[in-house]
């Protein structure tokens, strides 16, 4: 369980070094490799998912520490045994000494068995059989009737993946069924990195589409949507959740994350954020994963009285950059990617009992 942790903690990290809309806005459209020229700026974009994701693995399985396997020496009805994967990735059986399977298919891990078996019994055969698997895993967490860790003995589609955790949550009120799940914010993780599936066109439109297959440790997060929060990540004093309030702007909004700060605010134009930030490229993110809006809004001109504050949404990422960035669509993977390895280190943290020292932030849950 902590390896997805140690991915969450390395995707949080390698993002950090990286990075390192009101209607009164002045927002102007921009290209994706555009950089704003204005107080701020608005692009859309459509995140789009590879083909190849949604072909299941041709991979055979693979023995991990923890899998259980059948074993019988044909012939000898008394040597049947089940014996377990160890830590260290190696397995016993008879007179053999620990033979080293990690990593090996069964029919690899039959012929081991049987060259070393060649030592005490003549033409030796084996028959192996996989009784239990514990060595793959996805994780399918949040707002599912069934969140958890489950292992993954085969192929797995997302769909597959959220029917075995009961479907997303509903609650049965007496005037009406209300959704429980953020589909906008609702996320797989993949080795640290954001995977593009947009929940909603899967989920409430039947897009097939969208419906990619899972590998081992990947990540499914699926949020509440009664948490009316907003996002504060990137070069800030305290990145953190700040709980949503009609009328709040960017620059409450950062004040919430700041703190107890010694910077003047007054003088130093940098209230609720890093000395060291990049303040006229601060960006925010709204609407789905999947195709959402960025902002880019210039924040010393702000807080300044040069430029109009920004009004906020219900669920809305605020990034502060620490360096310039180089093209929007790059910024705006960067902020994902944190937003995505942030919230999958708390919720993972949580989920293996909070036994894991990470870097995780508190961003709610």
């Amino acid at each position: 369980m902590k390896r997805i942790l140690l991915l969450c903690s390395s995707g949080l990290l390698l993002a950090a070094m990286a990075g390192c809309s009101s209607p009164k806005a002045n927002t102007a459209p921009l290209s994706q490799s555009a950089k704003p020229t204005g107080t701020s700026a608005t692009l859309n974009f459509t995140n789009q998912l590879n083909p190849e994701l949604l072909r299941p693995s041709d991979a055979p399985f693979t023995l991990g520490p923890g899998d259980r396997v059948e074993i019988e020496l044909l012939g000898t009805p008394t040597s049947r045994a089940v014996t377990t994967v160890g830590p260290d990735g190696k397995l016993y059986f008879y007179l053999l000494p620990g033979l080293d399977v990690w990593g090996l298919t069964l029919k690899e891990m039959r012929e081991l068995l049987q060259s070393g078996l060649a030592k005490y019994v003549s033409e030796p055969q084996v028959a192996v059989t996989l009784r239990e698997v514990a060595s793959k895993h996805v994780w399918l967490l949040g707002r599912l009737n069934q969140p958890g860790v489950y292992a993954m003995p085969a192929p797995m589609s997302l769909l597959e993946a959220i029917a075995l955790a009961g479907g997303t949550a509903i609650s049965s009120g007496q005037v009406n069924l209300q959704e429980l799940a953020d589909l906008r914010h609702s996320f797989v993780m993949r080795q640290g990195q954001f995977v593009p599936v947009d929940f909603h066109r899967l989920l409430r439109e039947g897009d097939t589409s969208q419906n990619i297959y899972l590998q081992p440790d990947d990540f499914v997060y699926v949020p509440s949507a009664l948490s009316q929060q907003i996002y504060v990540l990137g070069a800030v004093r305290y990145p953190r959740s700040v709980p949503y309030s009609d009328g709040m702007t960017l620059v409450s909004a950062l004040a919430n994350a700041s703190g107890a700060t010694t910077l003047d605010w007054f003088t130093v134009g940098s209230y609720g954020v890093q000395p060291d930030a990049y303040l006229s490229h601060v960006a925010i993110v709204r609407g789905s994963l999947s195709e959402p809006k960025m902002i880019v809004a210039d924040y010393g001109a702000i807080i300044k009285g040069r430029a109009q504050d920004v009004t906020l949404e219900p669920g809305d990422i605020i990034y502060v950059p620490n360096t310039p960035y180089s093209t929007l669509k790059r910024y705006l993977n960067t902020i994902v990617n944190t937003f995505v390895t942030t919230l999958a280190a708390n919720e993972g943290s949580a989920a293996g009992g909070g036994d894991t020292v990470g870097v995780a932030v508190p961003l709610g849950r």
